[in-house]
């Protein structure tokens, strides 16, 4: 925008005296150039923006206070103030901070004084101007930006499909893992872990989170405890089905009508240590009714972390899952023993059981057995597979409980 009276009002922001002196004199020399004021840190030109309301602002990029902070002030109480940044820097980080806080062009110091008064009458005009040593730079990291962006509407629009056809029941299905009973050998509980489309590379964890940014993880949740609640009448009597859910995902009302109708006795709902609780109070409330059907609680990769604990302090699991990290190897550490005692005795505090993660070898097993843990899970037993050959597939390789061993 240029004035009635045809001259161009310029603000000048520059924290180096002889520079700001320079480019004073510089637009005091043009007839159609009028400098309203000249500032030496952000505070001040956005003071006196505020004041002169002037067409056209330069402003230095390394100022006190910060250029970009000058040019967002500016903005807001100048809206029609276009604004060129001055700099000594031409990297690119300098520049596309410049033209994110709303600079609509970038000279570096030392340009020629004909070509600072061009891009000052340009700016005016509305239209912006760069330096030759930016110009190119910026243009290609503002089409790799451009491309980059594409690519991530594109992928996101690709994983909204892929994720609405999971939520279809297309390419959604469940494999089964054993808990068994560590002195009689028995199946106590199933755990189902979802797969999905085996064509596609990204794991089951890998789809959860991807559906989690795109605010579809109770859906897909949801579609995997669908495919899992399937199989619940293959699921040996007196057993358990064991699922994987989000605390999201366990207190909604879809989950409970998931389970109406179904033996809810015979299900037990995991709940991670990684998994976040904004508030514990509004989940136990939530819980207690799941509880009232008879759904039973288990708080998973307890001893990974500190909340884990605050999840078993908070919720008053039916069982507490000991995450591989404690077990493995547990035959031949004695923190790990340490802390699986520990853990055991909490358990029986609070009336829960233990169920160990990641038995492997028989020397953990025997181990765990010895320490008094009830309950044990891991590829010792059986890997994750369809029922019910993922039942059958160690279990006679059990070795038999010796007659001292008691059940706790």
């Amino acid at each position: 925008m240029i004035r009635m009276n045809g001259r161009i009002r310029v603000l000048i922001a520059e924290d180096e005296p002889t520079v700001r002196e320079a480019l004073s004199q510089l637009i005091r020399g043009e007839r159609d150039l009028e400098l309203v004021g000249a500032a030496a840190d952000a505070f001040q030109a956005i003071e006196l923006a505020r004041f002169h309301q002037p067409d056209v602002a330069l402003v230095d990029v390394k100022m006190p206070g910060g250029g970009a902070q000058a040019a967002r002030g500016i903005r807001v109480l100048c809206p029609q103030t276009r604004i060129t940044a001055l700099s000594a820097y031409d990297d690119r980080g300098s520049v596309l901070e410049m033209l994110g806080a709303g600079a609509g062009g970038y000279l570096v110091k030392g340009t020629p004084a004909g070509e600072i008064l061009q891009a000052i009458r340009s700016s005016a005009r509305g239209h912006g101007a760069l330096s030759e040593e930016v110009t190119a730079e910026v243009i290609r990291t503002l089409a790799g930006q451009l491309k980059r962006q594409e690519f991530e509407a594109d992928r996101r629009r690709s994983d909204i499909d892929q994720v609405r056809r999971l939520l279809e029941g297309k390419g959604v299905c469940a494999v089964f893992q054993p808990m068994i009973d560590l002195v009689t050998g028995g199946v106590i509980g199933i755990e189902a872990l979802a797969r999905f489309d085996p064509k596609r590379t990204r794991s089951p964890t890998g789809w959860f989170e991807r559906a989690a940014s795109l605010g579809l993880l109770v859906d897909l949740e949801l579609a995997a405890a669908r495919a899992a609640l399937a199989h619940l009448r293959d699921v040996p009597a007196g057993a358990f089905l064991s699922l994987n859910l989000s605390p999201a995902t366990a207190i909604s009302d879809s989950f409970l009508q998931e389970i109406t109708g179904l033996p809810a006795e015979r299900i037990v709902i995991e709940i991670t240590e990684h998994a976040r609780v904004e508030d514990y109070d509004v989940l136990n409330h939530s819980l207690r009714r799941l509880c009232e059907h008879g759904v039973r609680l288990a708080i998973d990769d307890a001893g990974a972390g500190f909340a884990s604990l605050q999840h078993i302090v908070r919720l008053s699991p039916h069982f507490i899952k000991l995450d591989i990290t404690l077990t493995r190897g547990i035959d031949a550490d004695l923190v790990r023993r340490a802390l699986a005692t520990a853990l055991i005795s909490f358990a029986s505090e609070i009336g829960a059981a233990i169920i160990a993660e990641g038995i492997e070898t028989e020397a953990e097993y025997d181990t765990l057995r010895g320490l008094g843990i009830p309950y044990g899970q891991g590829f010792h037993f059986g890997e994750p597979g369809p029922l019910p050959g993922a039942l059958q597939s160690r279990l006679p390789a059990l070795v038999p409980a010796s007659p001292s061993t008691q059940s706790p």
